[in-house]
């Protein structure tokens, strides 16, 4: 066995491991932040209940820019070291995120509406959230229309890399140019929410990016054992009933 396949199968068999205390976890965490964000949590003074989206719209924007990132990184070490396992990573995060990113934008839609009084304007971070859900979408449809998994690799590899640029744009837009989104509410100088909400935004965002982890590792193996069918320790562990 080769040093590649060694680092696959065992990268397989602990994901399978750790997949379902993830998954757990993060059901866990979702039902106890669900229950404080809509039930405890008092109503806010402006917005009254209808900032109560932010508990779903904060974990899935992080989730969107963090798993972006994240990919870019892969696509690096992957271009770099041209390993096997980091190009899976990158491919496997990108239906996430892509999701992520539209749960973001729907529901900054229906935070809009009774904020701002639309649903949507061509604020500086709405758009650059918008181009982030299309380089997810630009990165998957590259890689499906390359038969040659190397080569879709590489392609694919080059838009998560230079669109990585636009993460730190979303984040500091609100700084940058004059913009309808407000800004953040939690800053490293404080908070200017309550506690509870801020508990809860917390509890979110960890039952979010667990559940990210899951999902990623996940898709991860289904892509490994899509790549690796023909390999001599797919075939012995489908004999033993191990996969």
């Amino acid at each position: 066995m080769s040093a590649t396949d060694a680092s696959l199968e065992g990268f397989y068999r602990r994901a399978g491991r750790i997949i379902p205390w993830c998954m757990g976890a993060a059901l866990v965490l979702f039902v106890v932040g669900f229950y404080l964000g809509f039930f405890v949590c008092p109503i806010e003074a402006r917005q009254g209940n209808s900032y109560r989206i932010i508990f779903i719209h904060i974990p899935s924007a992080w989730l969107a820019m963090s798993l972006y990132l994240l990919m870019a990184v892969c696509s690096i070490v992957g271009l770099l070291k041209n390993s096997r396992l980091a190009f899976i990573l990158a491919q496997a995060m990108a239906p996430t995120g892509a999701l992520m990113g539209f749960i973001a934008l729907f529901s900054g839609a229906f935070w809009g509406r009774p904020t701002w009084g639309t649903y949507w304007v061509w604020d500086a971070r709405l758009t650059s959230m918008l181009i982030l859900f299309f380089l997810y979408l630009g990165f998957i449809a590259l890689h499906a229309a390359i038969d040659d998994k190397r080569r879709a690799d590489q392609a694919a590899s080059v838009i998560s890399i230079v669109g990585a640029v636009n993460v730190p744009i979303i984040y500091f837009s609100v700084r940058w140019w004059n913009t309808l989104h407000q800004g953040a509410s939690i800053t490293s100088r404080g908070s200017s929410i309550a506690d509870i909400m801020l508990y809860t935004i917390f509890i979110m965002l960890a039952a979010g990016t667990i559940y990210g982890v899951g999902v990623v590792l996940s898709r991860a193996r289904t892509m490994i054992l899509e790549r690796e069918r023909r390999s001599d320790w797919t075939r012995r562990a489908a004999q033993e009933g191990t996969l």
